[in-house]
């Protein structure tokens, strides 16, 4: 005897599934987004220095606006892993979160104090908001292991 689900259960069961998919897809966008916008941003830290080196002069100036763009990006991929099973999917990143949190903290900070860069207080405003953030995530996903 041959039972069949009902076309609504089906439809929503599909449904459930769809939305899964479109949350992992935005999840692996966002983990490639953050790794790519990282790399740059260290290439272009490195940069500064390089071209006085190379060149005896300062082709480019340290980075500041670009900085507290780049400083958003852990940010934005720790609210859109919001979620307790998309958190737990992001173990693997998160001591690479950690250290992009920290290298732009510390780079933002020591510019925003030492050269009085007011545009750098954005990108220390996002990495304390970055790390409150894993806090947060962290607190909350150990109440849901138990």
């Amino acid at each position: 005897m041959v039972t069949h689900e009902p076309r609504e259960a089906r439809e929503l069961r599909e449904a459930r599934r769809e939305a899964q998919a479109a949350r992992d897809r935005r999840l692996n966008i966002g983990v490639a987004a953050f790794r790519w916008i990282f790399v740059l941003a260290l290439l272009r830290m490195f940069a500064t220095p390089a071209t006085k080196d190379f060149f005896d002069e300062e082709l480019l100036p340290s980075p500041t606006w670009e900085w507290a763009l780049c400083s958003l990006t852990p940010g934005l991929l720790i609210w859109l892993a919001r979620a307790p099973k998309d958190w737990r999917r992001l173990e693997g990143e998160r001591s690479l979160l950690r250290i992009a949190l920290a290298l732009y903290f510390l780079y933002a900070l020591a510019f925003a104090l030492g050269q009085n860069v007011l545009v750098h207080w954005i990108a220390v405003a996002a990495s304390l908001a970055g790390f409150a953030g894993m806090w947060h995530l962290n607190r909350k996903e150990q109440p849901s292991a138990r």
